[in-house]
């Protein structure tokens, strides 16, 4: 791990980047893409969300790797900025909007919003999208959001899409496209309950039975899934499932369902001071503390902080209570023989790669031993 990350340090400095950044290692995307295309159901297209990998450049890299223009998204600025940069892009909003966002887009009139399909998770959200179909003229496409096992909203039965779908005649304006479902609490449940394999099988089966339900022309979107289920899925009746985080593995994916898989985007960002870390107050206190194990003999300052992530390196690199968190420097317990010095870059793993990845400008990308590129990332506003 020391030699890997002494790479990326070396990397960094020779392409003169002395600030906190994001790092993309382009080498362990594509074998994470691999494992992708090697795991994933043959009947299964893969939609790719936005929010996860919001950065043009590695949405194109994934989406002609796999083959895919089909994207899940959550945002009207990130959604915007996707149909302006992939003119061929299938978008499926991944959570309802408020139908007052939507008549923001929709009504200045850009024809690429026609390749949205909008999500609908209750009666009343249809009847709202339908009067705004025919207060603007135009032709919506719906998908409704279905409950699974998650019981985070959506139809909670298939009687109750039935009906919903009985309500649709009324809306001239709305299309059916399909349904979504999602089942993050798969992986969660504990043995007592039945483990992850019978929740996912349950899922699925109750995905099944919502989109028997749907017409012969209203089956173009059956999504399922997320980063830590997708390659799980065989012989359902989902068409398509959502992956984003997967493919650079931010820690909070380490999960059975994507063994192999490498972290494959960190937080870089230079050490600004090396010290023997004292608390204010009586010296006596920090040393108490120290010979109690509570507090460190030796620590960091970082350029930055209080991010989403873990530390990785220096080995051994820790928070520490006491001192807190800090956005501008943090401290960073270290082991007694830690070697850092000011300087030398320290690393973070993401817990997410949601919003994080947006966070330091363009993207650092590695490969073979350097930084080869910087890539855009999409906007927040």
């Amino acid at each position: 791990m020391s030699a890997y990350f002494a790479t990326l340090s070396q990397a960094l400095k020779q392409a003169g980047i002395f600030q906190p950044c994001l790092l993309l290692d382009l080498d362990r995307l594509d074998g994470n893409i691999a494992l992708v295309k090697a795991r994933l159901d043959p009947g299964l297209a893969v939609r790719l969300v936005d929010k996860s990998l919001a950065c043009p450049p590695l949405l194109s890299h994934i989406g002609k790797a796999l083959g895919t223009d089909r994207f899940m998204t959550f945002h009207p600025p990130i959604s915007a900025a996707v149909l302006e940069a992939f003119p061929d892009a299938d978008l499926l909003y991944g959570k309802p909007m408020p139908v007052s966002a939507a008549r923001a887009v929709l009504s200045r009139g850009d024809v690429a919003w026609s390749r949205v399909c909008w999500l609908i998770d209750t009666q009343e959200r249809l009847a709202e999208y339908g009067a705004l179909a025919a207060e603007l003229g135009i032709e919506l496409r719906i998908a409704f959001e279905i409950d699974v096992g998650l019981h985070r909203g959506g139809f909670a039965s298939p009687e109750a899409l039935s009906k919903a779908l009985s309500a649709l005649p009324a809306h001239k304006g709305l299309r059916c496209a399909g349904v979504m479902a999602y089942e993050a609490h798969a992986p969660h449940i504990p043995s007592l309950f039945g483990g992850p394999a019978k929740a996912l099988a349950q899922a699925s089966e109750r995905a099944a039975a919502f989109v028997a339900r749907l017409g012969a022309d209203q089956r173009s979107i059956l999504n399922i899934g997320g980063s830590k289920t997708a390659l799980l899925h065989h012989g359902g009746a989902a068409n398509e499932v959502s992956m984003g985080s997967a493919f650079v593995l931010p820690s909070d994916f380490d999960t059975a369902g994507l063994e192999g898989f490498q972290p494959a985007a960190f937080i870089a960002t230079p050490i600004l001071k090396v010290v023997e870390p004292m608390l204010p107050g009586p010296p006596a206190v920090s040393r108490l503390l120290q010979a109690l194990g509570r507090f460190p003999r030796k620590g960091c300052y970082l350029y930055g902080g209080k991010w989403m992530a873990e530390p990785v390196f220096p080995l051994g690199m820790k928070t520490n209570g006491l001192l807190g968190l800090s956005s501008n420097q943090q401290f960073m317990g270290l082991p007694a023989d830690a070697a850092a010095r000011p300087g030398d870059y320290a690393f973070l793993r993401p817990t997410q790669s949601e919003a994080v990845l947006q966070q330091f400008g363009p993207i650092a990308v590695f490969s073979q031993g350097k930084i080869v590129d910087r890539w855009p990332v999409l906007p927040m506003m």
